[in-house]
C-alpha cells in the first residue's frame, strides 16, 4: 500500500513514561536495549535469525505489516520488549520502524503507547493486544488502526485514528464486537480502485468472516460473508493474510494452535467475498508441517518490483522444535465443539494429561516471545498456485 503525502512525525518513546509507571512493570528485555556490537549494515534477508535495528536493538514489530508513505517503508507491530513468559505483561504498545531498503530499520518509537494507569483500557500492558493493522483513508485523511484484545469477556476490537502514521492516535471505537461476534485475528484491505474497505477476521473458534467496512474504516456496515467453517481448534482458520494478484484474491491462513506453529493454508477467490477454493499448504518443502516454524501475519507486495510478494511471518517460539502433529492432536483434545475449551491449567493437567495435551501446553512452560524472530520469504507462483520456499538468505535485488 503506497500512501500519498501524510507527513511522518516523531513517535512516542519509553522516555515519555514516568519512572512511577515503569516501576510496576518488567524492565526492557536486554536484547531490546542498544548494543553497538550488534550494529551492522545488512544487505540481505536472513529468515529465522535475530534481527536488530540500526541501534543494535532487537526489532519489536510482531504480528506486523508494512505500509509505504512517501516512498519510505514503515514496519509496525506488537512491541514485546517488556513481555513476560507468564503473559502478565503482554505488550508495551505498538512500535514502528522506517527503512528505504527493507533490510535496515530505524526505530521510530511507540506510535501507540500502552496505558499502564488504566487496567480497563485495551491498551493496558496486561491486555492481550494483538496484530495491529493500519490503513490510510484518503477521504478523511486519517490513518486507521484496528487491534484485537483477548480477555475473559471474549475477544474485542478497538479502532484508533491519527493524522499521521506515527501518531498520536486517538480512540475512535473501543471494546466492541463487530457484527456482535467475538473477533480474533484479522486483516484489513482497501480496494485500490474504489477505496472500499474490507475486514477479514476469525469468528473465534468457528469460521472466517469478510465484512464490509464503513466509508471511514472505523466500523463494519453489517454486510458480510462467511467462509471456512470448522468444528473447533486446531482446525479453525486464523491469522488471515490477504493479497491480490492478476485479478485473483488470495488468503493465507493458519490453524489455531496459539503460538505453536502449524500448517498454513492458501485459498483463492474471484472476489473479496469468495467463493474461496482451497489450495493447501504453500510451504511445500517443509515436511515438519510447521510453516517453517512460523506464522504468517501479512503479505507485502513490493512496489518497485513487477511480481515480488513477501510473506511476513513470526517465529514466535524460536526454541521450540517439537512435533506439530502431536500439538494439533493436543489442541483437538483440549477443545470441544461450539467453541468450548478446557482452559484452566489445573483442570487440563488433572488427571494426568496425554502426551499430546502436554505438547500443546508448551507456552505455559514460560515461552519468551520477547525474543521471537521473523521469517520473511518471497512467494513463488506456479500459475495461480502459491509456493513459499525456504532461503537461508535472499535479496530483493534478485527479483525483476
Amino acid at each position: 500500500m503506497n500512501v500519498p503525502n501524510p507527513p511522518p512525525v516523531a513517535g512516542t518513546n519509553d522516555a515519555d513514561a514516568s519512572p512511577f509507571h515503569l516501576a510496576a512493570f518488567p524492565p526492557i528485555h536486554p536484547e531490546s536495549l542498544p548494543d553497538a556490537g550488534r550494529v551492522c549494515r545488512r544487505t540481505c534477508f536472513t529468515p529465522g535469525r535475530p534481527w536488530y535495528d540500526t541501534e543494535g536493538k532487537r526489532i519489536q514489530a510482531h504480528g506486523g505489516s508494512i505500509i509505504v508513505v512517501d516512498g519510505v517503508y514503515y514496519w509496525y507491530g506488537e512491541n514485546k520488549e517488556r513481555t513476560t513468559p507468564d503473559g502478565s505483561t503482554w505488550h508495551w504498545g505498538v512500535r514502528a520502524y522506517r527503512s528505504t531498503d527493507l533490510y535496515n530499520w530505524e526505530d521510530c518509537g511507540l506510535i501507540i503507547p500502552p496505558e499502564p494507569d488504566d487496567p480497563s483500557s485495551p491498551l493496558h500492558p496486561a491486555a492481550k493486544l494483538d496484530r495491529p493493522h493500519i490503513v490510510f483513508n484518503a477521504e478523511t485523511g486519517l490513518f486507521v488502526c484496528w487491534v484485537k484484545v483477548m480477555s475473559r469477556r471474549g475477544q474485542r476490537s478497538s479502532v484508533l485514528v491519527a493524522d499521521n502514521l506515527l501518531g498520536p492516535y486517538r480512540m475512535a471505537h473501543r471494546d466492541f464486537k463487530p457484527l456482535g461476534m467475538n473477533a480474533g485475528d484479522f486483516d484489513l484491505v482497501v480496494d485500490p480502485t474504489d477505496a472500499k474497505g474490507y475486514y477479514y477476521y476469525e469468528r473465534v473458534h468457528s469460521e472466517l468472516i469478510c465484512a464490509d467496512l464503513t466509508t471511514d474504516y472505523t466500523d463494519v456496515t453489517g454486510y458480510y460473508s462467511t467462509h471456512f467453517p470448522r468444528l473447533q481448534p486446531p482446525y479453525v482458520r486464523e491469522a488471515p493474510a490477504y493479497f491480490e494478484r492478476g485479478g485473483h484474491h488470495y488468503l493465507i491462513t493458519s490453524g489455531t494452535t496459539g503460538y505453536l506453529p502449524n500448517p498454513s493454508m492458501v485459498a483463492t477467490a474471484p472476489s473479496y467475498h469468495g467463493p474461496w477454493s482451497e489450495q493447501g499448504d504453500p510451504h511445500a518443502g517443509d515436511v515438519t508441517g510447521t510453516s517453517y516454524r512460523s506464522q504468517i501475519s501479512s503479505v507485502f507486495r513490493h512496489p518497485g518490483k513487477q511480481d515480488l510478494y513477501i510473506a511476513l511471518a513470526d517465529r514466535w517460539l524460536p526454541a521450540w522444535n517439537g512435533d506439530a502433529r502431536l500439538v494439533q492432536q493436543g489442541f483437538a483434545e483440549r477443545f470441544r465443539p461450539m467453541g468450548g475449551q478446557r482452559a484452566d491449567a489445573e483442570t487440563i493437567l488433572d488427571p494426568a494429561p496425554s502426551p499430546a495435551v502436554e505438547a500443546s501446553l508448551y507456552e505455559l512452560n514460560g515461552a519468551d516471545t520477547a525474543v521471537a524472530d521473523y521469517v520473511w520469504l518471497p512467494i513463488r507462483f506456479d500459475d495461480d498456485r502459491v509456493r513459499i520456499d525456504w532461503h537461508d538468505e535472499w535479496r530483493v535485488e534478485d527479483f525483476d
